[in-house]
């Protein structure tokens, strides 16, 4: 069988449209996701340890060429060149990843509890 012969019965039997599917609603659940962290979660954690932006919570290792720092953003910071750690933009990437592993897991949970389960074959 060729290979064009093969892609085409894989296409047909609707693989190409599932895996199209699942990814792009996976893309729209993550900036939703993106958005609950960003937007709801991170504010109210933001403001109890102390009024912390976690947009702009960032280290300077180098000020930038253009301007020392301090900078009163990491937007600032970067358009002045400088290099810096970007904890807040990590934190808050780490807990919108662990929302959709989590949420994949209840998926996948679900989806194993809906599966018909085989009988046991006797030997």
């Amino acid at each position: 069988m060729g290979l064009l012969q093969e892609f085409k019965e894989f296409a047909v039997k609707g693989n190409v449209i599932d895996l199209a599917v699942g990814l792009i609603i996976g893309a729209e659940f993550g900036k939703i996701v993106n958005s609950l962290v960003a937007d709801v979660i991170m504010p109210p954690i933001g403001l109890l340890i102390g009024n912390v932006d976690f947009k702009n919570l960032f280290i300077v290792l180098k000020d930038g060429a253009q301007q020392a720092g301090p900078y009163a953003s990491l937007i600032d910071a970067q358009k002045a060149g400088a290099v810096t750690i970007n904890i807040g933009v990590f934190l808050t990437t780490a807990i919108t990843f662990t929302i959709i592993a989590f949420a994949v897991f209840m998926l996948v949970k679900a989806m194993n509890r809906l599966r018909v389960q085989e009988p046991a074959k006797k030997a």
